[in-house]
C-alpha cells in the first residue's frame, strides 16, 4: 500500500484586537491649583493607557472649570460623539463625581454607552458599567454623589448669605471698571474712564444703542470678550455698585444641579451696604442717570420688567446672533423681533420679525390644540429657535423638536378696515 501524503496549510495566528481606550478628566474650577490637577490627570491617563499593550490610546478628554452637574461640557460631549461614531471601546475616569453628579444624567449616559458597546470604568469605585451589577452600584453611588453636591452647595450658599448679612461684598468675580486683586476690589483706571463716559453720554441724551456703537468704534473690550450692545450699557447704568455701595443678594442659585442664577423677587432678603469698595461715579451722577431712564421709560411706554408677562418672553432665540426675541407693538399689532436687531439695526442682525398671531397659531398646532393654552405651552415647550426666515423650531422639555414653517400674509390680507379708512382720508387730503 502506497504512502498517503496530505498537504496542509497552517493559518497565521490571529492577533488579538486591541481595545480602544479613552479617559475623561474634569475640574470644577479655573484656579491654578485645579488646572495643575487637571494637567496631572491628563498625564496620568495618557501614560496608563499607552503602557498597556492590549490597549490602543484613543485620547484624553478634559473639561476645565466645568461642574459635574451640567450637561454642556464640550469635551464630555465630544467624547460621547466619538463613542457614537465607533471610535472608543472603553472610557476610564477617576470617579462617579468626575463623570456626573446628577444621577439621572449619569444613568442616561451609561445606558447609552452600554447600547453602543462602550464600557465606562470608574477607578475609585472599581466599577465597570458594562458588568451585570454595574448599573445597580452606579445608581446607589451616584445618589450619594448628588447628595454630596447638594450638601456642598448648601454650605457655600450659607457662607455667602452670612457675608451678605454682615454687609460684605461676597462672590464678586468680574465687573467692568474694577479688578479683583487678592480678594480686594480695586478700580481699573482705563475701564473706569469708560464707565464715567457712559454715564455722561447717557445723561446728555445718547441712548444705550448709540453708546454701544461708540464703544465698538473705540475698540473698547468688554469683560467677557462679547460685543457691546444696548443691554450691556443699560446694565452698567443700573448697577449701583459704581457708586461704591452694593445691593446684596439681587440674585441667588435656585437649583444646585443647574447652578442657574435667578433674580431675587422677595424670596430671600436683600441688604444695602454702603462703602463696600471704591466708587467710580458719585451718587448724584447715578441718580441723574436713573431719572433719565425713568423719563424715557414713561415716554416710550417701556416696562421696567417684562419677564413672564407674555408666554413667549425669554424663550425665542435667534440662531443668527444668539440673542432672545423681544415683543414690540406697532400700529396696534404685536410682533416679536430679535433684541440685537431692535438695538443695533439690520447691520448687526438681519433677523425677521414674527407676528404674535403666528406664534399663537403655530404653538397650538405643535401642541395638538385647537386654541392656544399658556399653561400647557409653559409646561411643554422649553425654547423656540429661529434658524432662518419663516422657520420655527420648537424644543420640548424632554429634548425632542418639532419644526414649523409659516407663511407671510399678503399686504392686502394684512390691511384692517381702520387702515383702509386712514388711507382713504389721506388720499382725499392729497386731492
Amino acid at each position: 500500500m502506497g504512502r498517503i501524503i496530505t498537504k496542509t496549510t497552517l493559518a497565521a495566528p490571529s492577533l488579538p484586537t486591541r481595545k480602544r481606550v479613552a479617559a475623561y478628566a474634569r475640574v470644577s474650577s479655573g484656579k491654578e491649583a485645579m488646572l495643575q490637577s487637571l494637567a496631572a490627570q491628563v498625564s496620568y491617563y495618557s501614560g496608563l493607557i499607552q503602557r498597556r499593550p492590549d490597549w490602543e490610546y484613543a485620547g484624553v478628554y478634559a473639561d476645565e472649570a466645568m461642574t459635574g452637574t451640567k450637561d454642556r461640557r464640550p469635551e464630555f460631549q465630544r467624547m460621547l460623539a466619538d463613542c457614537r461614531d465607533g471610535k472608543i471601546d472603553m472610557i476610564i475616569t477617576k470617579s462617579i463625581s468626575r463623570f456626573a453628579r446628577n444621577t439621572v444624567t449619569l444613568l442616561e449616559t451609561v445606558r447609552e454607552l452600554k447600547l453602543l458597546g462602550v464600557d465606562a470604568y470608574f477607578e475609585e469605585q472599581n466599577i465597570h458599567s458594562i458588568s451585570g451589577d454595574g448599573e445597580l452600584m452606579l445608581t446607589i453611588l451616584a445618589s450619594y454623589a448628588q447628595e454630596e453636591s447638594l450638601s456642598a452647595s448648601e454650605n457655600c450658599k450659607w457662607r455667602i448669605r452670612k457675608q451678605f448679612e454682615k454687609g460684605e461684598l461676597a462672590n464678586l468675580r468680574f465687573m467692568f471698571g474694577y479688578q479683583i486683586v487678592k480678594g480686594k476690589v480695586e478700580i481699573e483706571p482705563e475701564q473706569a474712564a469708560v464707565v464715567r463716559m457712559i454715564f455722561e453720554d447717557y445723561i446728555s441724551g445718547m441712548g444705550g444703542g448709540r453708546i454701544a456703537k461708540k464703544l465698538k468704534a473705540m475698540n473698547v473690550a468688554t469683560v467677557h470678550s462679547g460685543d457691546w450692545n444696548g443691554e450691556r450699557v443699560i446694565a452698567i447704568l443700573k448697577n449701583e455698585k459704581y457708586t461704591g455701595n452694593a445691593l446684596l443678594q439681587k440674585k441667588y442659585v435656585a437649583d444646585h444641579l443647574t447652578k442657574k442664577l435667578v433674580w431675587n423677587k422677595g424670596t430671600l432678603p436683600m441688604y444695602f451696604a454702603e462703602d463696600t469698595h471704591p466708587a467710580i461715579i458719585d451718587k448724584e451722577t447715578f441718580e441723574k442717570a436713573q431719572a433719565v431712564m425713568e423719563k424715557r421709560s414713561r415716554l416710550y411706554g417701556a416696562k421696567s420688567d417684562t419677564r413672564n408677562r407674555y408666554p413667549f418672553s425669554g424663550i425665542i432665540q435667534c440662531v443668527n446672533c444668539g440673542k432672545k426675541y423681544k415683543r414690540k407693538v406697532r400700529g396696534g399689532k404685536a410682533a416679536w423681533q430679535c433684541s440685537t436687531f431692535l438695538q443695533e439695526g439690520k447691520a448687526a442682525c438681519h433677523a425677521k420679525q414674527i407676528p404674535e398671531s403666528v406664534l399663537y397659531t403655530t404653538s397650538a398646532e405643535v401642541l395638538g390644540m385647537e386654541d392656544f393654552n399658556a399653561d400647557i405651552f409653559e409646561t411643554e415647550i422649553a425654547e423656540i429657535r429661529v434658524p432662518e426666515f419663516n422657520k420655527l423650531v420648537f424644543v420640548f422639555q424632554d429634548g425632542h423638536t418639532d419644526e414649523k414653517v409659516w407663511q407671510d400674509r399678503s399686504r392686502r390680507e394684512s390691511w384692517t378696515d381702520e387702515m383702509r379708512q386712514v388711507a382713504r382720508e389721506k388720499a382725499k387730503g392729497r386731492r
